[in-house]
């Protein structure tokens, strides 16, 4: 739990210059990152100090005051360490992360970045060896990948972009549109190929095209949308913003406008970019966190929490932290997006229907594959041929029960390749961990009353 924990290590001398040098007198350490860090005032409680009168030589005659110390206040967090182990066990040696937050109110339930590394090296002062170790690792240990790490979502982000049709009034759930393959805009000779090569066939709607995860049915909406429309509907899910979540150094992400492409020294914006956007790719970029608050706000029907690790402090309950919640024209439209996100595990060919086997309870998900390199026209995406690091990403959200959201989870696996074959199975480990558990519990609880009542 380094990554979000963090630890204590050697107050160093820029920090020395901005603490209180009368609290801190007696201490050598302080919190360095996570929520060692961000709550490092409240843990670490008040000196005390005595005035007393001595003699000449020193000697203590009698004391004038004393104010005893107070020491910090116990925290406890959201964060379960029987989810965290399951999460840390389901990525094993991969690159990546995995996000459980509950639905409910925000709290991360698990949150692995994966690989890992030993704090307590760091309490006392790492070595220069050990230090240049962990720097020079390729695999990058140090690197907190749950509120760091920047990736194209994939097809993950579809879920906001039938949403963003349905309010605008361009799709229905019963539109359709005819998938060849691939899509063309006019008077240009390129072709934006869909993930399958000989389409998906006439007749796409919405739930079908979540289901199988069409590429060509979102190229044809983002073209009618326009990317102020994707722009927008991004934004209200928190894409490209911090989440606000209690742990410091969280990044961004990229949620990208014409504007932005201009800031970045690039050309103006093409209707090519608006089709890539629509797909999680091209300048997208989200962080796991991003991806888990946006399935919990979907998972809400827009009710909008703020992740947050630490649930009391000293026994006082703190209160989930909210934003606006996301308004609809038509609030149905809720209902249709999740009902798509249901076919993705539950329907015949839904594209994480492998997991749905032996499955206790019912969820909606979106599987993601998302490119690291480029493919040339016409070429055909072949892993094998490509260097392990240049290998797709593989990505998962899902929340469940699907009748009353309890969870909500986010994975990303670095070069994992797919969604559905790689990140999914991940994600059903964690809801499997933490919902079964929780209805042996109320079980239990309501054999107890049952008991109780005779």
């Amino acid at each position: 739990m380094a990554h979000m924990l963090g630890y204590v290590g050697r107050i160093n001398d820029r920090e020395q210059k901005k603490l209180n040098q009368t609290n801190y007198s007696g201490t050598n350490h302080i919190g360095k990152i996570g929520v060692e860090k961000t709550y490092e005032d409240v843990l670490h409680g008040k000196v005390g100090f005595e005035n007393v009168e001595t003699n000449a030589s020193g000697r203590v005659l009698r004391v004038l005051k004393r104010v005893n110390p107070e020491k910090g206040k116990d925290i406890q967090l959201h964060l379960d360490v029987d989810l965290q182990k399951v999460a840390a066990k389901a990525l094993g040696d991969k690159r990546g992360a995995i996000v459980a937050l509950d639905a409910t109110n925000g709290g991360v339930l698990a949150a692995m970045s994966t690989p890992s590394y030993d704090p307590n090296e760091f309490v006392n002062g790492i070595s220069f060896k050990d230090y240049d170790a962990l720097k020079e690792d390729p695999d990058i240990p140090l690197f907190n990948r749950v509120l760091q790490a920047q990736y194209p979502p994939g097809s993950v982000i579809k879920p906001i972009m039938a949403l963003a049709g349905l309010e605008k009034g361009i799709i229905t759930p019963y539109s359709t549109i005819d998938d060849p393959g691939w899509y063309q805009l006019p008077n240009d000779n390129r072709l934006f190929r869909d993930w399958k090569r000989v389409g998906h066939g006439k007749g796409v709607n919405l739930r079908y095209s979540m289901e199988q995860s069409c590429d060509v049915y979102y190229y044809d909406l983002a073209v009618k949308l326009g990317v102020r429309d994707i722009h927008h509907y991004y934004d209200l899910f928190g894409i490209g913003e911090k989440t606000g979540i209690d742990v410091p150094s969280e990044r961004r992400g990229i949620n990208p406008s014409p504007e932005w492409k201009r800031s970045q020294g690039r050309s103006n914006w093409y209707t090519g970019d608006s089709l890539n956007m629509s797909i999680g790719q091209g300048f997208l970029l989200t962080t796991p966190i991003q991806l888990a608050m946006m399935t919990t706000i979907i998972a809400n029907d827009g009710k909008h929490f703020v992740p947050r690790m630490v649930r009391a402090i000293d026994g006082e309950a703190l209160d989930p932290v909210t934003l606006p919640p996301i308004e609809l024209k038509d609030p149905k439209h809720w209902e249709v997006v999740k009902d798509s996100m249901f076919a993705v595990v539950h329907g015949k060919r839904g594209t994480a229907r492998g997991i749905a086997k032996g499955l206790k309870y019912k969820m909606g998900g979106k599987t993601g594959t998302a490119q690291v390199v480029g493919i040339a026209q016409g070429e055909k995406y072949d892993a094998k041929a490509l260097k392990e690091r240049q290998r797709d990403h593989a990505l998962f959200v899902g929340f469940a029960p699907y009748e009353n959201p309890q969870i909500a989870v986010a994975v990303m696996v670095e070069n994992g390749g797919s969604g559905s074959s790689v990140a999914a199975p991940l994600a059903r480990k964690v809801m499997d961990a933490w919902i079964l558990r929780h209805q042996l519990e109320l079980k239990a609880t309501d054999e107890g009353n049952h008991a109780a009542k005779q």
